[in-house]
Parts: C-alpha cells; sequence; structure tokens
C-alpha cells in the first residue's frame, strides 16, 4: 500500500507541475535551495536524493545544518523530481529541482510538511498535497476496511474499488503527457515510463512522438529518443530469432583465420551454440553437447559453436579459447571475433546471457532454442529419429 501512495503521490506531482515560473523567479544557470530549519541542531545532514531503477535512495547532494540553516547550489539540466531528507527528522520531502532560488521551511517534527517557496511549480507542488493526503486517506481506508471484512460480497466490491484507484493512480502521469505537449515535465514523466520492468514501447514512443518539437530537442528528450530507438533495435533483433524465423545467416572467422558462413555448414539439423571458455555454465553444459553431437552427427547434426571469448580479464582470448575446444572435445566447426559479446553474431541474434543455444531444421528455421541437457537431446532425437 505505502509504495501505491508514494507512486501516485509522485503521478499527482507530475500531473501538475508547470515549466513557466511565477513573476518573482529570477533566471539562474543554477539552482540555489535554502532550507530554513528550526530546531535542526548544527553538524546535521540535509541529502537531496533520487532513486534509481532497483528504488534504492541515491544521495544527489549534500549540506549541513549551520544555525539552523542549510544551502544546497548545483546545476541540473532539465527539472529533476528529487527528495529531502534531513537526518534525525521524520520523513521526506519531494521537490522540483530547477536552476532557481528555491527555499524550504522546515517542520521538525515531520519533513513531509515543510513548505516549499520560490517557483510556480512548487507553489503548485504544495497546493496539492491536501489533494495528496486525502487520496492517502481514501486508499488507507479502503486497504482498512479490506481488511476487517469477513464478508465476502463487501471484500470483493472494496477490492475492485481499490483496484479502480490503483489504475487511475496510475492513468494520471499518462494523462498529463497527452495534454502537456510543451512541458518538460511531460519528459519527466515519459523518462519514468522506462524503469518499469516491462515498458510498453509502443505507449512510450506514442507519448513522445506527440510532443513539441521543441521539448524533444532538449537533452532529456534526445536521451529518451536514444533510449527508444535502442529499444526498438532491441525488439527487432528478438523478432528476428524468434522460433518460426529464419535464423539471420552470418560468416565469421574460425581458429586459423579463414571464414565461415552459416549456410557452408548447415546438416539436416544445425545447433548454433554461443558459448565462452570463461563460462563455466556453458563448460558444464559441455558434455552433454559432445554426446549430444556424437550420437547424432551421422544422422545429419552439425554445430557451429560461437565462442565469446575476448573479455579484458584474459590475458590471451584466443588461447583460451583453443585450449577449452581440445579440453571438452568439441569436434565440431567453431567460429569467433573474440569481442566479448560485441561479437557481431551475438548482437545479431540478440544474446545477452550464455550458453545461449538456436537450433535450426535443414532449411534454416528455428524449430527451437535455449535447449539444455535432456530437453536439448529429447529435440534433436524427434527431429532425426
Amino acid at each position: 500500500m505505502k509504495k501505491i501512495v508514494t507512486i501516485f503521490c509522485l503521478s499527482v506531482l507530475l500531473f501538475n507541475c508547470k515549466t513557466e515560473g511565477s513573476s518573482e523567479e529570477v533566471v539562474r544557470d543554477t539552482y540555489l535551495i535554502t532550507g530554513e530549519a528550526p530546531g535542526v541542531y548544527n553538524g546535521i545532514r540535509a541529502h537531496l536524493q533520487t532513486t534509481d531503477q532497483r528504488g534504492r535512495k541515491i544521495n544527489v547532494d549534500t549540506a549541513i545544518v549551520m544555525n539552523e540553516r542549510f544551502v544546497f547550489e548545483g546545476k541540473v539540466e532539465t527539472p529533476q523530481m528529487w527528495n529531502l531528507n534531513i537526518n534525525s527528522v521524520k520523513g521526506d520531502l519531494p521537490l522540483i529541482v530547477e536552476n532557481k532560488a528555491i527555499t524550504i521551511d522546515v517542520d521538525n517534527t515531520n519533513l513531509s510538511k515543510s513548505k516549499i517557496k520560490g517557483t510556480k511549480a512548487n507553489d503548485d507542488l504544495m497546493s496539492l498535497n491536501a489533494q495528496v493526503e486525502e487520496l492517502n486517506a481514501k486508499a488507507t481506508k479502503l486497504n482498512e476496511q479490506i481488511r476487517a471484512t469477513s464478508d465476502k460480497n463487501v471484500k470483493s466490491q472494496l477490492a475492485q474499488e481499490f483496484t479502480q484507484l490503483t489504475r487511475d493512480m496510475r492513468a494520471l502521469p499518462i494523462a498529463y503527457a497527452k495534454e502537456n505537449k510543451s512541458s518538460l515535465y511531460s519528459l519527466v514523466v515519459i523518462d519514468n515510463l522506462f524503469k518499469t520492468n516491462q515498458p510498453d514501447l509502443d505507449n512510450i514512443s506514442s507519448l513522445f512522438d506527440g510532443l513539441d518539437a521543441s521539448i524533444k530537442s532538449t537533452k532529456l528528450g534526445k536521451n529518451i529518443e536514444a533510449k527508444i530507438t535502442g529499444l526498438q533495435q532491441q525488439r527487432a533483433l528478438l523478432s528476428a530469432t524468434e522460433i518460426g524465423k529464419p535464423a539471420p545467416d552470418f560468416t565469421s572467422t574460425k581458429p586459423d583465420g579463414s571464414p565461415l558462413a552459416l549456410k557452408d555448414v548447415m546438416g539436416k539439423v544445425t545447433i548454433i551454440d554461443f558459448w565462452a571458455a570463461w563460462c563455466g555454465p556453458c563448460r558444464r553444459e559441455n558434455p552433454n553437447v559432445v554426446k549430444v553431437y556424437n550420437k547424432y552427427h551421422s544422422k545429419g547434426l552439425e554445430i557451429i559453436g560461437v565462442s565469446l571469448d575476448g573479455t579484458t580479464r584474459q590475458q590471451d582470448p584466443k588461447a583460451a579459447w583453443l585450449q577449452a575446444i581440445e579440453q571438452d572435445k568439441l569436434t565440431w566447426n567453431h567460429v569467433s571475433s573474440l569481442n566479448y559479446f560485441n561479437d557481431p553474431v551475438a548482437r545479431a541474434y540478440n544474446i545477452r546471457s550464455i550458453p545461449a543455444t538456436f537450433i535450426l531444421d535443414e532449411n534454416g528455421t528455428i524449430v527451437a532454442k535455449n535447449l539444455r541437457g535432456p530437453a536439448l537431446e529429447a529435440k534433436i532425437a524427434e527431429l532425426l529419429n
């Protein structure tokens, strides 16, 4: 519940933040945040914090309270949603950090009740506190009612209300980005969408495309555009190696330096095996691959091993590669650029971890992938027996 309410609070703040400032704002190229902290002792540290993708707090700036006062000064490329935390003071305070002068009147009993002054965006933020508290109370009350009742019908109805409330919470930042096409805060909203476990690329791309060109051309806008392009390329690679698709053809380098193309070594069934000498799980799987190869090679099984050796921790990647081939008795074809995960074949197949295998039929169509142990042998048996 607490996590949901926190997400909602940030969403509401983003929804109501404007880029234009009040008439009292002075143009600056740095932020100057002054905290008036009556009752907070000298030497206490105050922190401006952000969170990483795992929700862990990271200190961005630190100040020390002296004479019941502290000052932060720095620079942000674009407005940021950060939290103020003060050691020994309960709670924290979300604020919008811009390259402007901001004053915080600290409540030393509960930091979240402090007052922020100096920018239009933070004026709007403070005016929303009452609404946020009301929604917080509503969500908490619903949760308490769900736990308290034993009536299944009542519990079901309350659960539906709670589910709808959480949907409304999550929809607010999306609605903001759609309706505020010239706002820098729309970029903040869109950038936050990348932090979910499974970003909705189509939705993110659509929201970004709808923004004004002047916003998309900012540094944050260009960063978001690069992220979108990267995910689109990754999705295209994943699509190209789905089961039922023709395996991407490639040519790479054999241990003796000569070229070898996939199409030149394909059999009735072909395994493309991505591995490396330094990869423990790969080396432990190799005896099983050897067993399958020895059993089915005469029936038309071919294997091409693609080594991802070349990590900077290897003094001689080629020597390690050749030694592993010999030690593990890998008597099939091998290729590698000795360029770690930047190997062109690995990139064409979107390899993010190894071991990884692709099984092709006689036409070069991918019929299975990432099988190991008995599952690998069972699939090869199905195709060749």
